[in-house]
């Protein structure tokens, strides 16, 4: 297995000794050797002559070792290690996943393929009340405005440019989904009205393309095939303003490699490095824009937003292949090489796998490589980045860290087991990817081994993430860290909270994210299991309790075992976007935007499944 680091390229700057022209004489240090073998008998001369090639021999002898102790070293880049640092002694390696979940839990498969699964309409309709009080109270104090912050009442934008409906385009499909027409006739309307991307000022290509052109691109769909047919002409204006917009963020491609630049400037159509990491673009960054511009590509005939997405992923392909299908979380837009940096499944890292999958279901399945590229990496994934604790066999996600072995002090990857509930999403996708959808036939009581395997794995993530809302106010925190076997703790505690070190409380606070909830959302749908909706009412709950704003709207929490808890001032736009709708969706009739037809995009946008006109090489290599 070769080195996930990053590799020098044709430009790295490395040189040859310069050539001067003349012979090298020998160095004094062997030309005393040589006189003093002139003074030495024959007998003598034999014998040190002897000595001299056994010491050659050995020599060679331990070069050779040591090459071979660094190529192994090499190749257990990957070796998983305790944290020495929680630990406090040396690394040693985990159990391998194989002989800890490769046979899941009978009670927990279904029994068949669910069919249509019926709406619980009284929770379903409690959750759409929870959307229409933050929606209003963003109207009423923050209309037009990226942002909302529901404990001052007041709205702000990105930048001061102005703003570029963050938070409007990013909600237009949850008004469609959840029937709330009159308000999505207002939104459709300043969209019309006053929504323009001419602004000169730095975006993030990232979040610009999964909120916003997904934003747009979801709205054409669902407008293009709503029951009111008044409705439907509106799909041309979103794909009016998603072309303008792709046009825009085509700027940020043009770098040496075609990986994209970080930021953008929509107005003057330029790429931006990021001012960090030595203007590295992230793994999400880079490998997240695909399903929104292939779709786009599909919808206006022009291949220009297809190559550009495609070309991505065939560069960041021909370095994972080799690796099991886990990256580093930065690649260089100057050279395409990976940075050394952490193997994540939560913050920069996490959705360049969830997109494996769904560009493989996007386009109905005929892009076999990316069901390899998923394959490969969840291989990866379940082989390093896959913890099971010892007190309750909770399993959760860890991350891979640069460091250096404490013997050998050779490079390795040390496991840290930080959970982000980013990485939450993956319990979904591991149940996603067996049935794809529903479109593959599954006989759950006879499983074949890896499916067998990617359900005991995707059901431990959702149960491990519903573990860290046992808390005191019922919500997870941004971030969880497990207990690792060889933890002296180990025997009585599953997770815990790192405390801050006298700074802001990152890691306890809760800000609405959705990725709990979108993974219940699957798994129900998936295998029709009531414990998924059992889980979602609980959290909806405790979003109620202790994240309802009295005047209007929702907001985060500064620390979840505080109660009452310090509420922060800020409604993020993917609690209207991706939280609510996948709450809404858990509890709603099952053939409401079907698994087999459609795909959500990373900021649960609601794309069709379609059949590309064309097919590349690499999309069916």
């Amino acid at each position: 297995m070769s080195d996930l680091r990053a590799r020098p390229g044709k430009g790295s700057g490395k040189t040859s000794p310069p050539d001067t022209g003349k012979t090298n004489a020998p160095s004094s240090t062997k030309k005393a050797k040589i006189d003093g073998l002139k003074n030495l008998n024959k007998e003598e001369l034999e014998r040190k002559l002897d000595s001299l090639e056994q010491t050659k021999m050995l020599r060679q002898v331990v070069s050779m070792l040591g090459l071979m102790a660094v190529a192994w070293f090499g190749i257990r880049l990957f070796r998983q290690y305790n944290d020495p640092l929680m630990a406090g002694n040396a690394p040693t390696a985990q159990p391998t996943p194989s002989t800890r979940w490769s046979d899941p839990n009978p009670l927990h498969l279904p029994q068949r393929m669910p069919g249509r699964l019926p709406a619980d309409v009284e929770k379903r309709d409690e959750i759409k009340e929870a959307f229409a009080w933050s929606w209003t109270a963003y109207e009423k104090h923050a209309w037009g405005d990226d942002e909302f912050h529901p404990l001052s009442r007041s709205g702000s934008n990105l930048t001061a440019a102005g703003g570029v409906g963050y938070n409007i385009v990013d909600s237009l499909d949850s008004l469609l989904v959840m029937g709330f027409l009159d308000e999505y006739k207002r939104a459709r309307d300043w969209c019309r009205d006053k929504l323009s991307f001419e602004k000169d000022a730095e975006f993030n290509t990232f979040e610009t393309t999964i909120r916003i052109l997904g934003g747009l691109l979801s709205a054409h769909h669902l407008t293009s095939v709503h029951e009111d047919l008044s409705i439907r002409p509106d799909a041309r204006l979103y794909l009016s303003l998603a072309v303008d917009l792709a046009d825009r963020l085509l700027g940020a491609f043009e770098s040496p490699t075609g990986i994209p630049w970080s930021n953008i400037n929509l107005a003057r159509r330029k790429g931006i490095p990021s001012g960090d990491f030595q203007g590295a673009a992230s793994l999400s960054e880079a490998g997240t824009l695909q399903l929104e511009l292939k779709y786009l590509s599909h919808l206006t005939g022009d291949n220009i937003y297809w190559k550009k997405a495609e070309r991505v992923t065939e560069i960041i392909r021909n370095q994972v292949s080799a690796n099991r299908g886990i990256a580093p979380i930065f690649i260089s837009p100057h050279n395409g090489q990976f940075l050394q940096s952490e193997i994540r499944l939560g913050s920069r890292g996490d959705s360049y796998y969830e997109y494996l999958l769904k560009q493989y279901l996007q386009t109905n399945r005929e892009e076999p490589v990316y069901r390899d590229m998923y394959d490969e990496a969840m291989g990866g994934i379940k082989a390093h980045m896959i913890g099971q604790t010892v007190k309750s066999g909770i399993i959760f996600t860890q991350e891979l860290h640069p460091a250096r072995h404490p013997q050998s002090k050779e490079p390795t990857m040390q496991v840290v087991p930080k959970q982000d509930h980013l990485a939450c999403f993956l319990g979904g996708s591991f149940l996603l990817g067996i049935t794809e959808g529903g479109r593959r036939e599954v006989d759950w009581q006879q499983l074949e081994p890896r499916d067998a395997e990617d359900f005991k794995v995707g059901r431990g993530i959702i149960e491990g993430c519903m573990m860290t809302h046992e808390t005191a106010t019922g919500l997870a925190p941004e971030i969880a860290m497990f207990v690792q076997w060889s933890d002296q703790r180990a025997k009585d505690l599953d997770w815990f909270i790192k405390p801050s070190q006298g700074g802001a409380l990152i890691d306890a606070r809760n800000i609405l994210r959705p990725e709990t909830v979108e993974s219940l959302m699957l798994g129900y749908r998936i295998t029709g299991d009531p414990i998924f909706r059992e889980w979602g009412w609980k959290a909806f709950q405790a979003f109620q309790k202790h994240c309802r704003v009295e005047h209007g709207g929702y907001a985060g929490i500064e620390d979840v075992q505080v109660v009452p808890p310090k509420k922060l001032d800020r409604m993020e736009t993917f609690w209207l976007g991706e939280t609510l709708k996948y709450l809404y969706l858990l509890f709603d009739d099952s053939d409401h935007i079907s698994l087999d037809k459609h795909v959500f995009n990373t900021e649960a946008h609601i794309l069709p499944v379609f059949s590309p006109v064309s097919l590349t090489p690499f999309s069916t290599s």
